[in-house]
């Protein structure tokens, strides 16, 4: 298990002023679990993970693998990056490319401070490239990999000490899209099948809420909420986690009154009154926003039965495969909604829009 207390991390820029890219960092990663840090460029979710490594030396703050505290400001520990049993795999793979797959996967073994015999550096690496699905490909070179082979072969690096934590820094960016979903499922497969405990870094929304057991959302340094990939998407936090997790209607509005107890409450909205679900106690009078994912903006051209029911005007429309991108005019508001592409409602005509109460999420500002 990794334990990750009060982790404040501080960088001086190139004007001599003091960056504070991690603060008051705090969670834990079960044994066998895959956690990601999700957040945009200079939110500190690289800095926290290089933090862990070794590679950044904290000012405050407790880091714990297992029984094992590498790192204590109040203790004076540091454990050196190569003497806490960690792996871990860069943006840029690193693979070295004078070097054939095998070689590459070996080095690690032959390099670090326990001596292993040649058997037994044959049996890891055969083991771990079996793994990756690189066997056939054990004596070509390095540099003759697609990027999605060059990726596994990283791995399988990281893998062959057969590290107690497994550290990755954004390994998909530099992947195509195409290969970077089909990636995902390799990742997810290694990591279930090996049952190795993960801390996995990215921008990516998508990349996160697929792979991950838990996310925690990073802004300015700080985490915003964490949890499971539906708590994230469906019950965020606060405005930056609903509109960094996806895409949302966010309408301003203000409380009415309490709707029947169990956190729901009516509202006025651009769209008229509406019941929508608190994660906050609220008050009459309180100022919310409250977010709407566009696929749960379910469109009819007949009237439907519930709350939150208005009709509008199709104003625009885009065709994406797999589902319609509809913008829906209700007065002087535009309504985000995703349908499925039987819905061929011309563009100018009237519609109705529901939404169940569940799915809107009133958030203080």
């Amino acid at each position: 298990m990794l334990s990750v207390k009060g982790l404040c991390t501080e960088y001086v820029n190139e004007r001599s002023q003091a960056i504070r890219a991690a603060q008051d960092v705090t969670f834990e990663v079960p044994q066998g679990k895959l956690f990601t840090l999700l957040g945009p460029s200079g939110c500190g979710k690289t800095t926290t993970l290089r933090s862990i490594a070794g590679l950044e030396r904290p000012r405050v703050g407790e880091i714990k693998v297992d029984e094992d505290l590498i790192y204590s400001s109040s203790r004076a520990i540091f454990v050196p990056p190569n003497q806490r049993g960690l792996g871990m795999v860069f943006q840029s793979y690193a693979i070295w490319p004078h070097m054939t797959v095998y070689e590459n996967a070996a080095f690690p073994l032959r390099v670090g401070r326990r001596k292993f015999s040649r058997r037994e550096i044959d049996e890891r690496v055969t083991r771990v490239l079996a793994t990756v699905d690189l066997s056939e490909m054990a004596q070509r070179e390095a540099t003759k990999l697609s990027g999605g082979q060059q990726q596994r072969l990283a791995l399988a690096r990281a893998l062959v000490m057969e590290p107690r934590l497994l550290l990755l820094d954004e390994p998909l960016s530099n992947l195509d899209a195409k290969l970077r979903e089909r990636m995902r499922f390799e990742l997810k497969r290694l990591q279930r099948e090996l049952g190795i405990t993960t801390v996995y870094v990215t921008h990516d929304q998508s990349e996160a809420l697929a792979l991950s057991h838990a996310i925690a959302v990073m802004n300015r340094g700080r985490i915003e909420q964490t949890g499971t990939p539906r708590e994230i998407y469906e019950r965020p936090v606060n405005q930056f986690v609903a509109d960094f997790v996806g895409s949302t209607n966010f309408l301003d509005a203000t409380v009415r009154a309490a709707d029947g107890g169990s956190g729901y409450y009516r509202v006025e909205s651009p769209l008229g009154v509406m019941k929508a679900l608190g994660l906050d106690r609220l008050q009459p009078g309180d100022k919310v926003v409250v977010s709407v994912r566009p696929e749960d903006v379910h469109l009819s051209e007949s009237r439907p039965e519930g709350d939150n029911v208005w009709q509008g005007r199709v104003d625009q429309k885009v065709f994406l495969g797999e589902f319609i991108d509809f913008q829906v005019a209700v007065g002087e508001r535009r309504v985000q909604s995703r349908a499925h592409p039987s819905l061929r409602t011309p563009v100018g005509d009237p519609i109705f829009l529901r939404v169940e109460p569940e799915k809107c999420v009133a958030l203080k500002p």
